[in-house]
C-alpha cells in the first residue's frame, strides 16, 4: 500500500499538465480493507502479522539484549573492548541518556506490536468469523498486546495506553501522554485474563502460538509483579494443577533444538531453521562466540560474579555458560584466544547436530519466554509471602534438585526469601529476567554498583523515555526522575 501511495503521489507531479479527464481516473489498487473483506484467511493472516513482530530486530534482537541483559549484573557488553555496539557500552556503565538508540528502538518495535493487535481486533470485528474461531483470535492478539505492554512497563514504567485504534481527537492526543505504571498493568491483566478464557489448552502442531496456559502463566508473573499473592497462587495452582507440565530432567537439553517444547515449556517464540527459514532476526548472531573461528559478534558475554554465583556440582552453569576454547556439545571448539573468557551457551545453535538453512541471521533457536521453572519460583515467592514457608521451599527445592544441588538451608521467611531470589538469578540467567527480578525487588542499587557500575538512585531504576518520543509529543510526554 505505501508502494501504491508513493507511485501514485510521484505520477501526479510529474504530469501536472495533463488533461483533468486522465487525472480523474479511479485508483484501481487494493485497499488492505478490500483485500481482507475478499479473503477466506483474512482472520488467520491478521493474527500472523501480530505475531511477525517477535522476530522483528528492534524487538527481540541487539536493543533488546542490552537493555534486558547487558544492563544486569549477570552479564557484560563483551565484543571488543572497542566495540561500543552503538550504546551498549552506555547499557552496560550505566551511563546511558534519553538519547540512546536502544530505548527508542524498543519503545517504537513494542507499539508497532499493540498497533498490530489494534488493527487487527478492529478488523476482525468488522469480518464475518465463527464466533468462537473469533473469540480465540482475539484472545491471541490480546495475550501478545499483554506482552508488548509487560516489556514496556518493566523497562519505562508509565506509557501511554492505547486499548484501541485512536480516532477521536482526544484518542489521538492520548497516544502523547502517560499512563500510570498500574494502569499499563491493568490494561495487561484484563488482557491475560481474555486470553486465558478464550484459547485452547495446545495447538498440537502449530507451536508458538499463544495458548491458554501461556496467558495464565503469564497473568501469574504479571501478579507477582504487582504483589497481588493471593491472585498469583490461584494462577500458578491452575497451571500446576493441570498437571501437563513438569521440570525436564535434563536442563542443558533445553536450549538445544530437542528440547524445544518439552514438558517444561510454557510459551515460546517459535523459529524455523529450513527453507524458507523464519527466526528472530540476529538473536543468535548478536551473542555468539567473535575472534577467529567464532560465529558472531560475541556480545552480552556472563560475568565473573554469575559464573562463581553457582553452586559446586551445579548444572546449570556448564549449560548456561561457555568458556573460550571449550568443546561444545556438538563437537565444535570455541576461540581459546576469545575477546572474552565467557559466552552465553543458552542462545548457542549447532550448524551441525541442528536444522540450519546455511543462515545465522535467521536461525532455528526457539526464544524461551516462559518456563515451568520459572512458574515454579513465583509460585514458592507467593507461598512465602503468604507465610506458607513450608510449601515455599518444597517448589524452591524442587528447582534445586533438577540442578544436582541439596535442598536450601533457608529456614525463616526473610531468609528464604532471600533464597528464592537468589535461584531465579541461577535458574533464569541470561534469559531477560534478571534486571527486571532486581528491579521489583529492590536489589538494583547494591546490585549494579557491586558489579562496578554507577547506579543512581532515584533515577537508574528506571530508563529514560527516548528523548524522540518526548520530541514528537511536543512535550506533552513527561520523563522520568533524574533524566
Amino acid at each position: 500500500m505505501k508502494k501504491y501511495v508513493a507511485i501514485t503521489l510521484s505520477t501526479a507531479l510529474m504530469l501536472g499538465a495533463c488533461k483533468k479527464s486522465f487525472l480523474d481516473e479511479k485508483p484501481r489498487a487494493q485497499t488492505p480493507e478490500d483485500y481482507f473483506a475478499s479473503s477466506t484467511k483474512a482472520p488467520e493472516e491478521i493474527v500472523t502479522s501480530v505475531y511477525s513482530k517477535l522476530y522483528d530486530w528492534n524487538q527481540h534482537c541487539f536493543s533488546w539484549i542490552g537493555a534486558t541483559s547487558i544492563a544486569d549484573d549477570n552479564a557484560d557488553k563483551g565484543s571488543d573492548p572497542g566495540d561500543s555496539g552503538t550504546d551498549k557500552d552506555q547499557l552496560d556503565q550505566y551511563s546511558f541518556t534519553s538519547t540512546s538508540m536502544s530505548f527508542n528502538e524498543l519503545w517504537n518495535a513494542n507499539f508497532e506490536g499493540i498497533a498490530r493487535v489494534n488493527k487487527a481486533l478492529d478488523m476482525l470485528d468488522k469480518l464475518s468469523v465463527d464466533p468462537v474461531l473469533k473469540a480465540r483470535y482475539q484472545g491471541e492478539v490480546r495475550f501478545l498486546r499483554a506482552y508488548y505492554y509487560f516489556q514496556l512497563v518493566r523497562l519505562f514504567g508509565g506509557v501511554p495506553v492505547i486499548p484501541r485504534v485512536p480516532v477521536t481527537e482526544d484518542e489521538i492526543r492520548a497516544v502523547s501522554i502517560r499512563n500510570t505504571a498500574e494502569e499499563v498493568y491493568d490494561l495487561i491483566q484484563a488482557d491475560l485474563e481474555f486470553a486465558a478464557s478464550a484459547l485452547p489448552e495446545d495447538y498440537l502442531i502449530e507451536k508458538g502460538r499463544a495458548t491458554k496456559w501461556a496467558a495464565v502463566g503469564m497473568l501469574a508473573k504479571v501478579h507477582m509483579y504487582r504483589q497481588n499473592w493471593d491472585d498469583c497462587l490461584t494462577q500458578c495452582e491452575s497451571l500446576i494443577n493441570s498437571g501437563l507440565f513438569d521440570l525436564h530432567p535434563n536442563y542443558e537439553e533445553i536450549w538445544r533444538e530437542s528440547g524445544e517444547w518439552c514438558k517444561e515449556s510454557i510459551w515460546e517464540i517459535q523459529a524455523k531453521g529450513t527453507y524458507p527459514s523464519k527466526g528472530i532476526q540476529q538473536y543468535f548472531t548478536v551473542q555468539a562466540p567473535r575472534g577467529a573461528g567464532g560465529l558472531g559478534w560475541g556480545f552480552n558475554t556472563p560475568t565473573q560474579k554469575l559464573h562463581d554465583a553457582y553452586e559446586a556440582g551445579d548444572v546449570r552453569r556448564d549449560a548456561t555458560i561457555i568458556t573460550s576454547g571449550q568443546v561444545l556439545w556438538d563437537g565444535w571448539q570455541t576461540n581459546p584466544a576469545a575477546p572474552n573468557k565467557y559466552y552465553n551457551y543458552k542462545c548457542y545453535i549447532s550448524e551441525t547436530q541442528e536444522s540450519f538453512a546455511n543462515n545465522r541471521d535467521q536461525t532455528n533457536k526457539n526464544l524461551r519466554v516462559l518456563r515451568y521453572a520459572d512458574l515454579l519460583l513465583i509460585y514458592a515467592e507467593a507461598l512465602n509471602e503468604k507465610g506458607q514457608t513450608g510449601a515455599a521451599l518444597q517448589q524452591l527445592n524442587a528447582v534445586r534438585q533438577r540442578a544436582k544441588i541439596g535442598n536450601s538451608m533457608a529456614t525463616t521467611q526473610s531468609e528464604l526469601r532471600q533464597a528464592i531470589w537468589d535461584e531465579r538469578r541461577l535458574e533464569l540467567a541470561m534469559e531477560h529476567d534478571r534486571l527486571f527480578d532486581l528491579r521489583r525487588t529492590g536489589q538494583i542499587a547494591a546490585a549494579i554498583r557491586a558489579d562496578g557500575k554507577a547506579f543512581v538512585e532515584g533515577k537508574h531504576e528506571l530508563f529514560p523515555i527516548p528523548q524522540r518520543q518526548i520530541d514528537l509529543s511536543n512535550g506533552l510526554m513527561t520523563q522520568n526522575p533524574g533524566y
